[in-house]
């Protein structure tokens, strides 16, 4: 990553097993490759959500390798209980989820990974992918209460002004 003059800031603390690491600004496919190598260069083995389209071949192979869960968005697949209860399974887990939900501008924002969080009884982890100071990694962990409101304006805020890949994209500019 330093090559491309990125730094990996952060992380996640050794004796935090499990939790859903948020992940925004997501508006290229280049925050695939450079949030792998910021999960590598800080050695966690994550899984994420990723559209089902993405596993045709060739890729389906290499995504589940690298830890993807195929996501059907067209259907109501009551994927909170399904991802909630993966962390039931694993003594350790960290489930990296973009809020976005799309590369495209979303101005509403994916509720499913909070639900996901508050069902697992996990924190989440807030990371960041900004292209305006080229930093990679986790700077934030919070518990959620069950106020949805107050908690998702932490998320925002934490967000709001990070540089993304293609800003028109991103909606907390």
């Amino acid at each position: 990553m330093g090559l491309w003059g990125w730094k990996v800031i952060g992380g996640i603390p050794a004796d935090l097993k499990k939790c859903v690491v948020v992940v925004a600004p997501h508006t290229s496919m280049w925050d695939f490759v450079i949030g792998r190598l910021a999960w590598f260069a800080l050695g966690l083995k994550v899984k994420f959500l990723i559209k089902k389209e993405m596993f045709a071949f060739p890729l389906g192979s290499l995504l589940k390798g690298l830890g993807g869960i195929p996501v059907d968005r067209g259907k109501s697949s009551r994927l909170v209980d399904y991802v909630a209860d993966l962390f039931d399974q694993h003594k350790s887990l960290y489930i990296t989820i973009t809020p976005e939900g799309t590369r495209r501008l979303n101005p509403k924002w994916k509720k499913g990974f909070y639900y996901i969080a508050l069902k697992a009884n996990v924190p989440i982890a807030l990371g960041i992918l900004d292209y305006k100071r080229k930093e990679a990694g986790v700077e934030q962990i919070f518990t959620p209460t069950g106020n949805f409101e107050e908690d998702f304006k932490i998320v925002e805020d934490f967000y709001r002004g990070r540089g993304a890949k293609h800003p028109e994209m991103f909606n907390l500019t």
